[in-house]
């Protein structure tokens, strides 16, 4: 595994970290994962917003600010 100039905040044992890595995988190699990073790509991603996928399958452009803290309602009831 290479090493990431991330620094991770979970301290997990190596037999741990094998299986978060293994259940990362599993969910990043997912179809729904896939079909929306395929579209993050094909829409060109930017830094300053991010794209707001709904269930019904559409994507806008939105604020970080307002996709990330749910519109104003905060995220605790999520």
């Amino acid at each position: 595994m290479k090493s990431s100039p991330i620094k991770l905040k979970q301290k997990l044992s190596p037999e741990a970290a094998a299986a978060k890595a293994a259940r990362d995988k599993k969910m990043a190699m997912s179809p729904a994962r896939k079909r929306k990073k395929a579209q993050n790509q094909r829409i060109g991603q930017r830094s300053d917003s991010d794209l707001h996928h709904t269930k019904s399958g559409a994507v806008k452009r939105v604020s970080v600010k307002n996709n990330r803290g749910n519109y104003g309602n905060g995220t605790k009831t999520e």
